[in-house]
């Protein structure tokens, strides 16, 4: 190695690849999470049984969240927008709301 102090962060795989590869990389990652969060349902409702343990589903999905939160997020430089977040949350308890008082 050189004289240069060399960290991880230092290494950004959009250098590399460029941010049309990344977005695909960033495509696959979200599907494969789809599909980890996907097999644990079926694990909770009982139904369509898989031989993947809900231990294993688990695991499987912090690992497809963190290839999209750090390796693909991260690159390009998405973070959350806490206002919007908020904004939803707020939709979300009113239609929660709307729909218990139809059915009291």
């Amino acid at each position: 190695m050189n004289d240069r102090n060399f960290t991880r962060s230092d290494v950004h795989i959009m250098d590399y690849i460029g941010e049309p590869a990344m977005l695909e990389m960033a495509a696959e990652e979200c599907v494969e999470l789809s599909h980890a969060l996907l097999k644990l349902s079926r694990i909770e409702r009982k139904e369509n049984p898989t031989p993947v343990t809900r231990e294993e589903a688990f695991k499987n999905i912090r690992e497809e969240w963190t290839d999209v939160f750090l390796c693909c997020a991260d690159e390009l430089g998405l973070s959350v927008d806490w206002n919007q977040k908020e904004m939803k949350r707020q939709r979300f308890e009113k239609r929660w709301e709307e729909a218990h008082e139809v059915h009291d």
